[in-house]
């Protein structure tokens, strides 16, 4: 039978999803950069970058290996 950690599981995707999401962010940091240029709204960037900062900590609450495999966002790109 094959037993997987589910901490070092944690640990695999949390880093994968920080390797993910670091372009993402980067281009976010753009798109709010010339929001705040253009005098246009920032709310819903501010909102996307915090999303991208909060799946981390999500995956700390999965119990299964399903649970931390969910836990991803279209903004990342495919898993």
């Amino acid at each position: 039978m094959i037993t997987i950690d589910i901490n070092k599981a944690k640990d695999v995707w949390k880093e994968k999803i920080r390797v993910a999401r670091k372009p993402a962010l980067e281009k976010l940091d753009i798109d709010f950069i010339k929001a705040q240029e253009q005098g246009n709204d920032t709310t819903s960037i501010v909102a996307d970058k915090n999303i991208l900062r909060d799946l981390p900590s999500q995956v700390d609450t999965a119990t299964t290996v399903d649970e931390i495999k969910a836990v991803w966002n279209t903004m990342l790109g495919d898993k």
